[in-house]
């Protein structure tokens, strides 16, 4: 959730915020009301209880006729007084409901518009000139590393298997950005990938994008899409100790997302699965310290990028094609020969307070008092990648070769055709 003051302040800066996104400003009305009447509910139920409370005292010291009038008119508080307790649980239900309408500030540095709207920030690499290159899918099933057909019939469309060589590129991938992480200061986690409504809520994903997540009615739990869930969680209801800088997490866990929308896009290959892993960079920190760790956080990418070798692009995401949560987000694409254009491998995101307040998540300030931390997280590495390196060291001969730094950890230099 954003930050009440805000809205109660400023709330140009939030209306202009939700129509840079393309969503409706009168969400900010409708909390503005719905606050006031919180407000106005509960010195209502307030002044009740204090004169309920102040008969209580005169009634043990009244008798006869006094005395009856005073019960009766006690009574009658009691019952005004729970008719107010409802009208003020009723109205924070409104308020609060009102309160998780509204997406997050768009940062004043992110860009207008919507999905097309993008800036490039920089260009590394300049794609090389391959003759008549095969797409990832042809080269995974002509090496013996994607199996597609058995993923259908095991699971249904979209689902794959990664075999021999490809098992082994995936998980050399992921060991590699798990210790270049850890080298750089992360936290290594494996967490849970079952979650709680609260926390999925927490997170901002129950929202617009409700529709992508695999819901299990049975035990009211959600599997996640990616591990930023539950690394957002990990903290929730906590103080933390950031006196001595951010607390930076890893985490690896396989993902679920139901790809609502998406059919007829991507359906070829692995770039658009139900099921697939990552290793997610999630931070802590200061809210003064947001813009800082953001940049920490795509300086990594591009490490774990140049440690794939492929050519790229950075991009800041415009306002309307940002995540309910994010406040700013920047993505990284690399180049995919087969389909003449960059394809996002990953994204990083500054969620400011937005995530961290709904989930009761603090910190305590240099006057020891308790603030609400800011999040933020990116992507390190995941099954899509295999698409880039694939296609961009393709060879003549239909073989591959892995890039030096990813081969330490695959234990393989070539994949030859069968």
């Amino acid at each position: 959730m954003i930050d009440l003051k805000i809205v109660r302040e400023n709330p140009d800066l939030v209306r202009d915020s939700q129509r840079a996104r393309g969503e409706d400003p009168a969400l900010v009305d409708r909390l503005l009301d719905a606050d006031a009447a919180r407000r106005a509910a509960i010195v209502e139920a307030d002044a009740l209880r204090a004169e309920q409370k102040g008969l209580g005292k005169q009634v043990g010291k009244a008798a006869g006729d006094e005395k009856s009038a005073l019960l009766s008119r006690a009574k009658e508080l009691s019952d005004l007084v729970k008719a107010a307790v409802s009208r003020q649980n009723d109205a924070e239900q409104t308020s609060a409901e009102a309160h998780r309408a509204i997406s997050n500030i768009v940062s004043a540095q992110t860009p207008p518009g919507g999905e097309d709207d993008y800036v490039v920030l920089e260009h590394v690499g300049t794609p090389r000139e391959i003759a008549e290159p095969k797409d990832h899918l042809e080269l995974g099933e002509s090496l013996g590393l994607i199996d597609m057909g058995r993923g259908a019939k095991v699971s249904g469309s979209r689902f794959y298997f990664l075999t021999g060589q490809g098992a082994m590129l995936q998980l050399g991938l992921l060991n590699m950005a798990a210790a270049k992480a850890t080298a750089a200061g992360f936290t290594m986690m494996i967490p849970p990938v079952l979650v709680r409504p609260e926390v999925m809520g927490g997170t901002g994903f129950l929202g617009a994008h409700a529709a992508e997540v695999y819901h299990l009615e049975e035990d009211d739990a959600y599997l996640v899409g990616t591990s930023e869930v539950p690394l957002a969680g990990y903290h929730a209801d906590e103080i933390l100790d950031l006196s001595d800088g951010p607390k930076r997490y890893a985490g690896w866990s396989t993902c679920f997302r139901r790809e609502a929308g998406s059919y007829g896009k991507d359906t070829r290959g692995i770039i658009r699965v139900h099921q697939f892993d990552k290793v997610e960079g999630f931070v802590y920190c200061r809210p003064e310290d947001a813009e800082a760790e953001h940049q920490r956080l795509l300086d990594f990418e591009k490490s774990m990028l140049a440690a794939i070798d492929v050519p790229y692009r950075v991009i800041d995401v415009a306002a309307g094609d940002l995540g309910s949560s994010a406040s700013r987000k920047f993505d990284c694409e690399a180049w995919i020969p087969t389909q003449n254009t960059y394809r996002e491998l990953t994204s990083t995101s500054n969620c400011t307070t937005f995530q961290a307040r709904r989930l009761a998540t603090r910190y305590r300030d240099e006057n020891g008092k308790a603030q609400i931390a800011a999040t933020l997280n990116g992507t390190l590495a995941t099954t899509r990648w295999l698409v880039a390196i694939l296609e961009n060291h393709q060879q003549p001969d239909g073989s591959v070769v892995i890039p030096n730094e990813l081969a330490t950890f695959t234990g393989f230099q070539v994949i030859e055709p069968r």
